[in-house]
């Protein structure tokens, strides 16, 4: 299927081949910017089957490399949480900038830059507090995996696609093998190690309407998630172990 097609064999620009198949299915002009909306729309964040939180995201690319943008909030009761993050990457998918910041419960800001051979991180808390930095020994292409941001794992999962999967006459064709990658969670402010393996295809039921997906599970110290991804690349579903799960509205 057309819409499954990884382009490969272009190792300075893997993220981009997944992103320019991406766009073959959803392709915006974002006019001054030069930049293309590669995807973009919103998770649903649900507990026990009910939304307890709503991301809003939008990946765009052009020649300089792709913005992430992603925005959460959540509304329980009188507690009200709202977060905000943009990911800047190279064209060869390494980090140049990330910030995210929260306006309530409290004011919290930090940026991640690459520095030589390590990513820094500089938070603040409230609105007075001093800047701190801590050095993480990194390089700029370990991936941002941050809490409450869940477009992050597409984007890590793309990284995945381009750097272990083939194109088998038009199929996905991926190896029953974990494959490691560096991630950085700057909410928490630790490194850790990440692997993704590929399940298989599996008929999955979103909304009523039963779907065929490509399964994925996401393995680190911190515990396992499940994601699928539709015959577009994009995700559609994303489960922790615990039973926090994670829909594409």
């Amino acid at each position: 299927m057309k819409n499954r097609r990884i382009v490969v064999g272009m190792v300075t620009i893997t993220f981009g081949a997944v992103l320019v198949c991406s766009a073959a299915a959803k392709e915006k002009d974002n006019g001054k910017s030069g930049k293309q909306v590669v995807d973009s729309g919103s998770f649903s964040v649900l507990m026990s089957g009910v939304r307890v939180a709503t991301e809003t995201f939008s990946i765009q690319q052009g020649a300089a490399g792709s913005t992430i943008s992603s925005q959460f909030k959540s509304a329980q009761g009188e507690q009200v949480a709202e977060q905000s993050s943009e990911l800047e990457l190279t064209p060869s998918a390494e980090l140049r900038k990330y910030e995210w910041k929260a306006t309530a419960p409290e004011k919290v800001s930090a940026t991640v830059l690459p520095n030589d051979a390590f990513l820094v991180e500089t938070y603040s808390l409230g609105a007075d507090n001093k800047p701190t930095a801590q050095n993480f020994l990194l390089p700029a292409s370990t991936s941002i995996l941050d809490d409450y941001f869940f477009i992050h794992r597409e984007v890590l999962a793309w990284k995945y696609l381009a750097s272990a999967c083939k194109n088998d006459k038009g199929n996905l064709n991926c190896p029953h093998q974990r494959v490691q990658f560096g991630a950085l969670n700057p909410h928490a402010r630790t490194s850790m190690s990440v692997t993704i393996e590929f399940s298989g295809r599996d008929k999955v039921t979103l909304r009523g309407a039963e779907r065929e997906l490509s399964k994925f599970v996401l393995s680190s110290e911190a515990g396992d998630w499940t994601f699928w991804l539709d015959d577009q690349l994009k995700l559609v579903r994303l489960r922790s172990e615990t039973g926090t799960e994670i829909v594409r509205d």
